[in-house]
């Protein structure tokens, strides 16, 4: 996915600002997918430019005026065709786990040190995670339209940072027990 998919996609569910944009990016969809602020603004240039968004300048006493931007037709033509584009699944790509093939050569300790790190990020992300859909989508049968894609990529984002919890539970296992039989 491109980052102009993902800001035509910001658009389409309200008209906003560069800083907006990216406060969007902060609360949800960077979550899934992470921009600077930089790189936003340089790319609703580019938006602008080939007419898939539009801007509205807005006056501000004491400061620069800011611009406001919506999604263009053209721009929703453009994320229509793009929504329904085939998506190759993604590679598994994981340093711990090229890392855990070539465990034999470091300190296994040390190596649960890093799980057991990276299992408490997962573990807190997964709080953060099923937070929000407590919070948000109490009542998910009965989601419809926005609210519903909305849930469902969370809940993409819930079911694969429970398997990571879950991997690192039993890599962990896995390595405590080598290191024990060692002792």
């Amino acid at each position: 996915m491109a980052l102009e998919h993902a800001i035509l996609v910001s658009l389409s569910e309200r008209p906003g600002t560069g800083y907006e944009i990216g406060q969007q990016f902060v609360r949800s969809i960077g979550y899934f997918w992470s921009a600077t602020h930089q790189q936003i603004y340089r790319t609703l240039k580019k938006l602008h430019d080939d007419e898939l968004v539009s801007f509205e300048s807005v006056s501000q006493d004491g400061r620069p005026d800011k611009k406001v931007y919506t999604i263009s037709d053209a721009g929703r033509e453009v994320l229509a065709r793009w929504v329904v584009s085939p998506t190759p699944f993604p590679p598994l790509r994981s340093d711990l786990g090229v890392k855990l093939r070539a465990a034999e050569f470091g300190d296994l300790a040390e190596i649960i040190k890093q799980l057991e790190e990276h299992r408490a990020e997962a573990a807190a992300a997964l709080a953060l995670y099923t937070g929000f859909e407590r919070d948000y989508y109490p009542e998910p049968n009965a989601l419809s339209g926005r609210k519903l894609h909305q849930y469902l990529v969370l809940r993409g984002g819930v079911r694969a940072t429970q398997g990571s919890v879950d991997w690192c539970d039993e890599v962990i296992e896995g390595l405590r027990r080598e290191l024990d039989s060692q002792i």
